[in-house]
């Protein structure tokens, strides 16, 4: 009995100090500590000629906690919202699908200079990336550019949370970041 006891204890104390860790807890998912929200993101500036920046890429990628969305501008971006509604063009306010749950980006910028050339260019406006094996993307698609300002829809999985933010560079360029976490 006295063995019985003697094990027990030693186990209670392993566990304690974290050298036996039951096997539910070692099989559950990373804890990534996402604390976003999905309500709106959004940041106020204007755009002022001359120094208007322009949309020249939007690309995305997949990390182990969100998939992330970046719109590249070649100048310092002012101003942006993201939130959660229908995704409509942003010149005809016409409905435009998309798989999943609709995320509307739009960024104060255009994606075309002043003699109206394109400074972003795609194939398909409605696949702008292929986001096929992403865990939280369905869809990337193009709204327009219009009056100085660009939108994109993302189609995810369900409304999760998400988080909005601006980086500097390259040079003096600038990217709007959009991450969508994997679950709550």
């Amino acid at each position: 009995m006295k063995k019985l006891i003697s094990w027990l204890a030693a186990l209670v104390l392993a566990m304690g100090l974290g050298l036996i860790v039951p096997g539910s807890a070692s099989a559950a998912a990373p804890y990534c500590g996402i604390t976003w929200g999905s309500g709106p993101k959004s940041r106020e500036g204007n755009v002022t000629p001359p120094h208007i920046p322009h949309v020249t890429d939007i690309r995305a990628g997949q990390h182990r906690c969100f998939d992330r969305l970046v719109v590249d501008l070649d100048g310092k971006v002012r101003g942006y919202s993201v939130g959660y509604r229908q995704f409509t063009g942003i010149g005809s306010g016409e409905p435009i699908p998309l798989r999943g749950t609709d995320l509307v980006i739009t960024v104060d910028a255009p994606a075309y200079d002043d003699e109206g050339e394109a400074t972003y260019k795609f194939g398909n406006p409605r696949e702008l990336v292929d986001v096929r094996d992403y865990r939280t993307f369905r869809q990337v698609a193009w709204g327009g550019s219009f009056e100085a300002q660009t939108s994109v829809g993302l189609g995810v999985r369900a409304r999760l949370p998400f988080r909005a933010f601006i980086l500097n560079g390259p040079g003096s360029g600038s990217r709007l970041v959009v991450d969508v976490a994997h679950r709550w």
